[in-house]
């Protein structure tokens, strides 16, 4: 019985000798909670102070969070004699292999928070990125998600959307619309451009800047003289497409009152009596 009770003796003793090592490590990690908590309420509050996105708020918490954790983790082990260094080690290796292993959502996780970062476009923003156009619905870590004006959806990795030209139309103070006119050849062309601003001068927030409505006559085809209309309006107060239509209407309109012939193709045949 004596060597069991030697052996019982020692880890008695050893408990003993671990346990106040022990509680400093869960104490060490319990500060370390409480200043993770800290922290990132102070750093959201901040950043909803200065109008960050949420979704930078979300991911720069989390980081934060995390961050402060793995080091309580770490800095609790070492209360324990636990080898740290062995640990992280290890842990680099593992997380190099799949680092490699997932370098492509990796890629996209950095994109990801360089575009929260710099915000390039904001929620609800209608932009182009390459050959896709819609409305900005959200960004995760992984993609870029857009609503299509036709009500689909497109995820577009953040990578891509990174290193891609972005079209802003959200943050234009003002928007330029175009319309292609042709008018008769026979017609007088001082008249047309005169009803043509007056109708323009009709559409809901034209506006006088950058430049005022033009009517810039170009090409002359076979059977008219085409010209191009060119107004700015305030996307605020009109969309593009709601322009484009109350113009087309007003001309319309104005050029019918006016007795302004829109042509169209017409081909003459000469018939030849031999």
């Amino acid at each position: 019985m004596e060597p069991i009770n030697q052996a019982l003796e020692q880890f008695i003793t050893r408990v003993i000798e671990f346990l106040p090592r022990l509680i400093t490590s869960i104490v060490v990690f319990i500060l370390f909670l409480i200043l993770a908590a800290l922290l990132t309420r102070g750093l959201r509050r901040t950043l909803e102070r200065r109008t960050a996105s949420r979704q930078l708020t979300t991911m720069l918490t989390k980081i934060t969070r995390w961050a402060i954790i793995i080091t309580g983790i770490i800095v609790a082990l070492q209360q324990v004699d636990f080898d740290v260094t062995a640990f992280l080690a290890g842990l680099g290796v593992v997380g190099f292999t799949l680092g490699f292993a997932v370098q492509d959502v990796s890629k996209n996780f950095i994109a990801g928070l360089l575009l929260l970062l710099q915000q390039p476009f904001s929620i609800e923003e209608d932009i182009k990125i390459g050959e896709f156009t819609g409305t900005v619905k959200m960004v995760d870590l992984r993609a870029t998600e857009l609503r299509a004006y036709d009500g689909t959806t497109i995820l577009i990795p953040n990578a891509q959307v990174f290193t891609s030209p972005i079209i802003n139309y959200g943050r234009a103070s003002h928007r330029r619309i175009e319309l292609q006119i042709g008018v008769a050849d026979t017609s007088d062309l001082e008249q047309v451009q005169r009803v043509t601003l007056q109708a323009l001068n009709q559409i809901a927030s034209v506006a006088e800047a950058p430049t005022p409505p033009q009517v810039i006559f170009n090409e002359f085809s076979s059977f008219s003289i085409n010209c191009t209309v060119y107004c700015w309006i305030d996307p605020t107060r009109i969309g593009v497409l709601a322009a484009k239509d109350q113009a087309v209407r007003l001309l319309k309109e104005a050029y019918a009152h006016n007795k302004i012939e829109l042509p169209y193709p017409i081909q003459v045949v000469h018939l030849v009596n031999r």
